[in-house]
């Protein structure tokens, strides 16, 4: 019955607003990936996060964190982070034993402390979303109990990021983002450089990627840019919870963004206005974060 009662509000809303919501994304693929690939998929996103904090806190000194005017405990909990994250890999290593994928090249794109907080939200909610949405590949118990207890510990990190240190909103709407694999990957390879040839192949492909404006906020009209053929009428899917809320792209590359957006928000080019599959995925998603306050909350 809760499930039923959200869609009903979900539709009722879009309908008021001129809008549509769907389903969460899905693989146009037919074929289903074996539990190891998504196990080895979990593993490079873990080996991509465990790089990033080792490479951030052996750049940034406790005092670059207290000249940036982040509290005095931050770098601490970033530390623990980084443990967190190790211990990830060392886990999903052991439990794939010979065919674990082995840690790529990065190139992340954090230059300060601060850059490296906001690069640290984006990278835990990502993880969120891929175990989510990887969920429905496992048939394993182990498997799925074991993923569950990563995707908890990533959605707290990503809640204390966002709250304790950047001050804004711990959560989004009633519902996480769970993501398509391709779509997780269109994320995570816009900071990998290269793979080892050695490393199992993943059942993922990375579509154009797609960039909004710095500062986008809900209510305005943006141009967004990628690089992909635009043919016929395309539209932007802004994936939020369990479903997506489209709006149409002109041909000059503008979009309005709907004004009743909050918190994170996955912006996906596609071809449809009625669903969010791979087949009709032109770019993106990219990572959009509006922030809200406890008086602005609109409750889906």
């Amino acid at each position: 019955m809760k499930v039923t009662t959200a869609s009903v509000t979900l539709l009722a809303i879009a309908t008021l607003s001129g809008l549509c919501t769907a389903v969460p994304t899905k693989r146009a693929d037919s074929s289903t990936p074996t539990e190891i690939q998504i196990l080895n998929f979990a593993l490079t996103l873990e080996h991509l996060e465990n790089a990033f904090y080792t490479q951030g806190l052996q750049k940034y000194t406790q005092q670059d964190f207290l000249n940036a005017d982040l509290p005095p405990w931050a770098r601490g909990r970033w530390n623990q982070i980084a443990q967190h994250e190790s211990t990830h890999v060392s886990f999903l290593e052991g439990v794939i034993g010979d065919q674990a994928v082995q840690p790529c090249t990065y190139s992340f794109p954090d230059t300060d402390p601060m850059s490296f907080v906001t690069t640290s939200f984006m990278l835990e909610t990502v993880g969120v979303s891929a175990y989510s949405g990887a969920a429905q590949f496992l048939s394993n118990s182990d498997y799925i109990t074991s993923s569950g207890a990563i995707l908890a510990v990533e959605a707290r990190q990503s809640t204390w990021i966002n709250s304790a240190v950047l001050k804004a909103n711990p959560w989004n709407t009633a519902f996480d983002t769970p993501l398509d694999l391709n779509h997780v990957w269109t994320l995570a390879s816009g900071v990998i450089v290269s793979c080892p040839s050695s490393n199992m192949p993943l059942p993922v492909k990375a579509f154009p990627a797609l960039s909004f404006p710095a500062g986008a906020q809900p209510g305005q009209t943006v141009k967004v840019s990628f690089n992909a053929t635009m043919t016929g009428q395309l539209y932007v899917a802004f994936i939020a919870g369990l479903g997506a809320t489209f709006a149409p792209l002109s041909s000059q590359m503008t979009v309005d963004i709907p004004s009743t957006l909050q918190g994170v928000v996955f912006p996906v080019i596609t071809s449809s206005n009625q669903m969010v599959t791979d087949n009709v995925t032109i770019a993106g998603p990219t990572f959009l974060s509006f922030h809200f306050n406890s008086d602005d909350v609109n409750e889906l």
